[in-house]
């Protein structure tokens, strides 16, 4: 009994020790968002070219709407407009065309995103652009969104983060993905930046010299998480992320369950291929080469995923009222706590205005639920691409906080 109790204990000690360094990171980094960020420089030095790259898999009707949009951008400078065609019908690729987009047509045995951009660069003279913005193929870039972006560059950056932001919130699902969206953003976007660290890539939205993103997606394979390859790559660089908090790229939440399991088990796979392939680079390259952004993304990879933490703490609170080993019940009632405040105090002002947060908060069981599920569905992810479906939806909601 007594070896029994102990080898509780140590164990529900060091679990409870694991998800105090969780809350303590989220609730740091949260706070930190509340820091006025250093805007960049707005004089124009010049007038960047860019291609705007659309990687677009099977998505027929949703491009369509995304690149015309693209198309009609305005920007003072030169802009050309890609749609990275991966199984798209012969009738959309001609119409892409006639509203001026290119289109680079690639096929794969097996798609990802990663590998669809590293053959469009390939197939883009070099000395053609200067910058290239990668969208999804649901995604409408804001106003003034390549004038902004141009001004990064001017103050010398050579990535770039956009601030991602809701287009559609119709469904309480939608809202709840919203809300997941600006605490994401807040947190290891905003509260990084805020503290002169480098902003979290997110997948779209994002603008690189073009030299130096094709660089970085030479044999990129077959990951299911190119943003988070990306980040590591350019954590080992030294390469400063810049973060444009007031630049807008609208982008189409996640309206029902099923497409929410499928797109965060993806998400779980990535974090578990880039923990498992890092884990003991991050050691290294902290110790030897002083690479604290190297070691954070290592960090942010060893992080429960949010809506499984809410369900770990609170399976964890509950229990220790019955169970007599590990930490009290005040110690999982504190982390709780921590954990909601860093969650409330990452969510913008204006989605407490909206009715819809609490038809939001009461979908959360069913969203841990879809968490668990994701969980048993990781190899499902490993061997396929998984793309996340997409609707053609108009911007509902502005992204401004």
């Amino acid at each position: 009994m007594f070896i029994f109790e102990t080898i509780s204990n140590t164990l529900l000690y060091a679990l409870g020790f694991y998800l105090l360094l969780n809350c303590c990171y989220l609730l740091f980094f949260s706070l930190a968002g509340h820091r006025k960020l250093n805007q960049v420089k707005q004089e124009i030095k010049s007038k960047r070219k860019f291609c705007v790259l659309i990687p677009a898999y099977k998505e027929n009707e949703v491009v369509l709407q995304s690149a015309l949009d693209a198309v009609q951008h305005q920007y003072s400078g030169d802009a050309d407009i890609f749609v990275i065609a991966d199984g798209l019908e012969p009738a959309t690729i001609q119409q892409l065309k006639n509203f001026g987009s290119g289109v680079i047509e690639v096929q794969f045995e097996r798609s990802t995103k990663g590998k669809a951009l590293a053959r469009a660069l390939d197939t883009l003279p070099s000395d053609s652009y200067d910058v290239a913005v990668v969208l999804d193929v649901d995604n409408i870039m804001g106003k003034d969104f390549l004038e902004e972006v141009n001004h990064a560059f001017d103050s010398g950056y050579k990535v770039v983060q956009a601030h991602r932001t809701a287009k559609n919130m119709d469904t309480a699902f939608a809202f709840l993905d919203a809300c997941n969206e600006e605490i994401n953003n807040h947190i290891y976007r905003k509260g990084h930046s805020a503290i002169g660290m480098s902003s979290a890539l997110i997948g779209s939205g994002m603008a690189f010299e073009f030299k130096y993103l094709k660089k970085l997606l030479a044999g990129i394979g077959e990951t299911v998480g190119e943003d988070k390859e990306l980040d590591f790559r350019i954590a080992k660089d030294k390469v400063k992320i810049c973060y444009l908090n007031h630049v807008f790229v609208y982008d189409e939440k996640i309206e029902n369950a099923q497409v929410f399991t499928q797109q965060r088990t993806r998400w779980i796979a990535s974090q578990m291929e880039f923990l498992k392939k890092y884990a003991w680079e991050g050691i290294v390259q902290l110790f030897k080469f002083r690479n604290l952004e190297f070691f954070n993304k290592v960090v942010q990879a060893f992080l429960v995923p949010r809506v499984l933490l809410i369900g770990v703490l609170g399976l964890f609170f509950l229990s220790s009222f019955v169970i007599p080993f590990g930490p009290p019940v005040a110690f999982w009632a504190v982390l709780f706590g921590m954990l909601t405040a860093a969650l409330l105090i990452s969510l913008p002002g204006r989605m407490y205005k909206d009715k819809r947060l609490w038809d939001a908060i009461l979908r959360l069981p069913y969203a841990l639920i879809c968490m668990c599920l994701a969980l048993f569905m990781i190899k499902k992810a490993k061997a396929s691409f998984m793309p996340t479906p997409h609707s053609a939806k108009a911007i509902s909601t502005n992204g401004n906080n």
